[in-house]
């Protein structure tokens, strides 16, 4: 126990940070999602992702990647929450689509990640 007041103190002498508040908080983290990861939906559906931070809409992108590899942006709905990124589905066709989304949270980092969805046959 003392070696490690010994190693404390020297680190805050030294001006060294042994861990900051903020590096655990730093990037935007989905809290919840419409759709879920591998949920199954109509041809129109909501999306809708619920971040731990604020999101910069405006800088933000929702790329929507068909079951043949080919992709389009969607849309994101300018007047959401400030922690939500909306979007529409709609006229998708059934199989398996990637949902790819890339965020600015209000504090400058940039997060991305997909999530897979399938559409079901009408």
């Amino acid at each position: 126990p003392s070696s490690l007041r010994i190693l404390a103190v020297i680190l805050l002498l030294t001006g060294v940070p042994a861990f900051t508040a903020g590096s655990a908080a730093a990037h935007a983290v989905i809290i919840d999602s419409v759709p879920a990861v591998d949920a199954v939906v109509a041809g129109d559906s909501d999306v809708s992702l619920h971040f731990n931070s604020r999101i910069d809409h405006q800088r933000s992108r929702l790329t929507l990647i068909a079951p043949d590899g080919g992709s389009s942006s969607l849309t994101i709905v300018p007047d959401s929450a400030p922690d939500i990124v909306a979007a529409k589905l709609t006229g998708l066709a059934p199989g398996q689509y990637r949902l790819r989304w890339l965020v600015l949270a209000i504090d400058g980092h940039l997060t991305r990640g997909d999530i897979r969805f399938s559409v079901k046959a009408p």
